[in-house]
């Protein structure tokens, strides 16, 4: 009996948002095939009818974390009616709720300290998304380009080294100190 209309994009989907979540918590080199077809509720040997490889599933996996992350913020935005966009967004990239939500965070913190050893095409894919997001957070704060990139340069080193340490009152405290260097960014601009 043939699977329905649309099986294998929606499988395909599975792998992808499996294989994001993964290298969202544990980056790429520390995932294998198995584990990510496992937490998509399949067999490893399916893998190779959606994917011609690791590589192509990582570029993938990039987008749909990024877009992912994109949308997650602007429903934070959203529902912060009260403050200015770019702050809502800041406070909340930088609290201890999205540190620990590896899971379903950022993937660039992530993927900042390994993707120069991954391939070109995966390193190219990564400045693609890192550069959406950072359009995006531009875009929000009505900044020009430079302070745009300064502005997610705090947000990302400061989330990528809070997840880093094993020490929680240190991450915490860098988690406020990146937050009040960001808020001081957009209150230059207000």
């Amino acid at each position: 009996m043939p699977y329905p209309e649309g099986h294998k994009l929606k499988v395909r989907k599975h792998i992808i948002s499996s294989a994001a979540k993964a290298f969202r918590t544990n980056g790429v080199r520390n995932i294998s095939l198995p584990y990510i077809m496992k937490g998509a509720g399949l067999t490893h040997g399916g893998f190779y009818s959606h994917f011609e490889n690791k590589e192509q599933l990582v570029i993938e996996a990039c987008k749909f974390a990024i877009s992912d992350t994109i949308d997650m913020l602007q429903k934070v935005a959203d529902k912060n009616k009260d403050k200015p966009a770019i702050q809502a967004i800041i406070e909340f990239y930088l609290s201890p709720l999205h540190r620990d939500q590896t899971e379903i965070g950022c993937i660039l913190p992530a993927l900042s300290g390994e993707i120069a050893q991954l391939s070109e095409e995966v390193r190219q894919a990564y400045t693609q998304e890192l550069q959406r997001f950072m359009d995006f957070i531009t875009e929000v704060a009505g900044f020009d380009a430079f302070t745009g990139y300064a502005l997610v340069n705090i947000m990302v080193g400061t989330l990528a080294l809070a997840r880093a340490v094993n020490d929680s009152t240190f991450s915490d405290q860098l988690l406020l100190a990146g937050k009040t260097q960001a808020l001081q960014i957009i209150a230059v601009y207000e």
